[in-house]
């Protein structure tokens, strides 16, 4: 990792929209009254013009987002993951992704971590929802470095964008070299053993994963997979080849998400085991963030005990 500082990826999020403000003209930011947690509030003080709050109506939200984009603007929606991806879906299908809009979701307080916001507000479905739709693509960063450059590469990107946020503070992976691109996964340690892709804060706990089965004499690939869709199927197909054995890890459930779109490569292309680490198709619960990743297992000695058992099954 690059250094140990900690930030939110919604910090990153906020921070690199007023960057981004400041460069393109056509932008607009909307917000769902969120906009002290979503982090839109550093848009909304820097540019107030750029800004508007939308109240407590994410399905209105949403079409308000597309009318704007039919007319050339680059929009930026924002509000927590469950309400945009989920109470929000059938606009985000049929007024933004059927005719192929610029709007980008920035959809922040996904999964677990958001604490003790509980069961109601952690979505760990968005990713399997947002799959679905075509066209549409998910990005799911690992850090707040990887949090602005996909904020700048949605802007620029042709068709709208999901873009996964945190609430908790994570480890900085990558530094001011990194080079992102839409839909190619980042290759962060080789290996031969077993391949671990990671997406968003369960980086940070492959790259922990990888250092522990080093430790026993296993060695691990690890693979930052921040686009889920359109995901990068070359590395997915050269890890099966090379170590035959794969674990994904994702803080959302393991039905529908990175494991689920891993597993679709690897059935078509090059059949390995491939085993996930993710919430076991269960509702979350209130608590501190640290906390419930733990009770939930997700964590690097989890990824350490699937790494195993996909060893084992080849």
């Amino acid at each position: 990792m690059a250094d140990t500082v900690k930030i939110a990826t919604r910090e990153a999020y906020g921070k690199a929209l007023v960057e981004l403000a400041g460069v393109k003209d056509n932008l607009v930011v909307l917000d769902a009254d969120l906009a002290e947690a979503t982090k839109t509030i550093m848009l909304k003080k820097a540019y107030p013009e750029k800004f508007v709050d939308c109240g407590i109506a994410e399905s209105n939200m949403m079409s308000v987002a597309a009318g704007l984009a039919t007319t050339g603007m680059t929009v930026f929606a924002s509000t927590f993951a469950m309400f945009a991806a989920g109470r929000a879906f059938e606009q985000v299908r049929n007024s933004i992704a059927y005719p192929r809009l610029n709007v980008k979701i920035g959809a922040t307080h996904a999964g677990i971590s958001v604490g003790e916001d509980g069961a109601s507000h952690q979505c760990c479905e968005d990713i399997a929802l947002m799959r679905t739709i075509p066209g549409m693509t998910i990005i799911n960063p690992a850090d707040d470095v990887e949090a602005r450059a996909a904020v700048f590469a949605a802007a620029e990107h042709d068709g709208p964008v999901y873009m996964r946020f945190g609430r908790l503070p994570v480890e900085r992976i990558f530094d001011e070299t990194y080079q992102f691109e839409i839909g190619k996964g980042v290759q962060l340690k080789e290996g031969t053993d077993v391949t671990l892709i990671a997406t968003g804060l369960m980086v940070g706990e492959a790259i922990k994963a990888a250092q522990l089965l080093a430790d026993e004499g296993i060695s691990a690939a690890v693979v930052n997979m921040h686009t889920i869709k359109p995901i990068d199927r070359d590395i997915i197909v050269n890890a099966a080849k090379k170590t035959g054995a794969i674990v994904t890890a994702e803080e959302h459930n393991v039905i529908g998400g990175l494991g689920g779109a891993v597993s679709e490569v690897v059935t078509e292309t090059v059949p390995v085991p491939v085993l996930k680490v993710g919430v076991e198709d269960v509702f979350g619960k209130s608590g501190p963030a640290l906390e419930l990743l733990k009770i939930f297992e997700l964590t690097a000695e989890k990824i350490v005990a699937k790494a195993k058992a996909a060893i084992s099954l080849k």
